[in-house]
């Protein structure tokens, strides 16, 4: 059951960055953020109450509430990240930059969650790699001037950050029911979202947001949701190592979405980078 979580966590992943996307073209990336994450929020907590698992946080142990408390900075720290970058950039450079955290989680879960891994496993490592560098390399001269470097520095941050996120998730969830882990992650985030608006003399432009984009911008954040509640759930029955790639095939939703909704396409180099990327992936979780 826990790819199925996988999967569903990579579908509204992919659905996110379209939502947000398109509610962020006049509206800050900051300011979105924050909206967004009191929906997030909202939704979170609701399937704990659902669920009937609020009961259990006085039972967390303060080392596990650390942990879930260090991943849900770690979180918001990516998703300002993130969301910067696709407010300057393509979706399609934006998105795989950001699913290279792939590599890194699964260094990351070897080396503190002891992880296991093959000599095949190691293999669609390379070539969910190898997939990633064929995506983010291709130069567009036609960028502005404005944009170049700076939308790959935000979605380099973006999956650094998302990588942390994934292995102090995990050890975060152990002996938590994930639903409320992932009501717990979004308050911290929610925190950190509103003190980086703000910090930014930003505050005022929340009530400046056309209905159009606030709707988007709702609708992302119940997609992240989902995903959330989804990834966290898969991260609680199965390895982080596999769990991190299945959840990165989100880049097929995203893809196939722009194409639709911005008219982006993919060039010979980009295409053949996300079919090794997809087929490492299927690897990492079929071996």
């Amino acid at each position: 059951m826990w790819l199925l979580y996988a999967a569903g966590s990579a579908f509204f992943a992919g659905v996110t960055s379209i939502l947000a996307k398109c509610g962020i073209r006049k509206t800050d990336s900051t300011v979105a953020t924050a909206v967004r994450t009191v929906v997030i929020l909202i939704f979170s907590w609701l399937m704990v109450f659902v669920a009937g698992s609020w009961d259990q946080i006085t039972s967390i142990s303060p080392e596990t509430f650390l942990f879930l408390v260090l991943s849900g900075a770690a979180t918001g720290a990516s998703w300002l990240c993130y969301f910067k970058a696709l407010q300057i950039g393509d979706v399609n450079k934006v998105v795989p930059v950001d699913k290279s955290s792939t590599v890194l989680t699964i260094i990351l879960a070897l080396i503190f969650l002891h992880e296991g891994i093959s000599l095949p496993k190691a293999a669609a490592v390379i070539v969910i790699a190898a997939g990633i560098f064929l995506m983010i390399e291709k130069k567009d001269v036609k960028e502005p001037e404005k944009s170049k470097g700076g939308w790959f520095l935000y979605a380099a941050g973006s999956a650094f950050f998302a990588s942390l996120t994934a292995i102090l998730g995990k050890i975060g969830i152990i002996g938590v029911e994930s639903n409320l882990g992932t009501a717990i992650r979004t308050c911290v985030v929610l925190v950190m979202a509103w003190l980086m608006v703000f910090v930014t003399g930003k505050q005022k432009e929340a009530g400046r947001i056309g209905k159009k984009e606030l709707a988007f911008i709702c609708f992302s954040g119940v997609a992240t949701g989902a995903s959330w509640l989804c990834y966290y759930r898969a991260l609680q029955e199965g390895p982080a190592s596999v769990v991190a790639p299945v959840d990165k095939l989100s880049v097929l939703v995203t893809v196939v979405f722009s194409y639709f909704v911005f008219e982006e396409k993919l060039g010979k180099r980009e295409a053949v980078g996300l079919l090794l990327l997809t087929a490492g992936t299927i690897a990492m979780a079929l071996l």
